[in-house]
């Protein structure tokens, strides 16, 4: 298993000022595998999230990803080997097209792989096939969500890490995010999901983390998960 680890993180912590908001959190992800974070707002998801990919400068703990210890490394190190990030507020570029925005990102994977290469990628979303010569800030909030997760795929990476992708869209559109959740998984990149719909997540998970409050409180397979009493406590549903 570990030599199949895409991500390795161990004892996390993390602090916004004075504030000690992960305690000691492990997370792994391996290749070609699909993981859920879950948990009510305020428990730290995102904040994990953003603390394994270097954006938090007040944490602890071991981060390794393909081996390489990147506990200490800057964002942009982490991203070139091979995690790409669909943020909560999508982070599309307001004043480039949609072709700009894709095209601005590409480039191949660890081993040259090129399997999502623009075409691709509008074939998979119509609709920025439709909307190429759009600017970004022009597009809707669904369209802006495809246009993130098109250009995360465009890196062609070994993991995509999805933050609330499917946040305040509309029921097709979330429809449509899903789909496309599914066919990431299906073509072999791994992914770590964070979403609110956490029966669409394990749905789509093999296997699942709980947070409460910075910790790590449940964790399993996916199909554990599903059928424990305690799951819906912790969510509050």
């Amino acid at each position: 298993m570990a030599a199949d680890l895409i991500l390795d993180a161990r004892g996390i912590h993390a602090w916004y000022g004075s504030s000690h908001v992960l305690h000691g959190i492990d997370l792994q992800v391996a290749r070609g595998e699909t993981v859920g974070l879950l948990g009510r707002n305020g428990m730290g998801k995102s904040t994990l999230i953003r603390t394994l990919l270097g954006h938090v400068a007040q944490r602890d703990g071991q981060i390794h990803v393909h081996g390489r210890d990147v506990s200490r490394a800057r964002p942009h190190e982490v991203a070139r080997l091979g995690l790409a990030y669909v943020p909560e507020g999508r982070g599309v570029f307001p004043n480039l097209s949609v072709r700009e925005n894709l095209v601005m990102a590409a480039r191949a994977g660890r081993d040259g792989r090129r399997d999502w290469p623009l075409a691709r990628v509008l074939q998979t979303f119509p609709r920025l096939q439709e909307r190429l010569g759009h600017l970004g800030g022009q597009l809707s909030g669904g369209e802006q969500q495809m246009l993130s997760i098109g250009r995360a795929l465009m890196t062609h990476p070994d993991l995509v890490i999805l933050d609330e992708a499917t946040e305040g869209l509309a029921p097709l559109i979330v429809a449509e995010i899903w789909r496309v959740i599914a066919d990431i998984r299906g073509s072999g990149i791994a992914t770590l999901i964070v979403d609110r719909d956490y029966r669409r997540v394990l749905s789509q998970s093999d296997r699942a983390l709980v947070l409460q409050k910075g910790q790590a409180v449940l964790a399993g397979s996916a199909a554990e998960l599903r059928d424990s009493p305690q799951l819906a406590t912790l969510l509050g549903v």
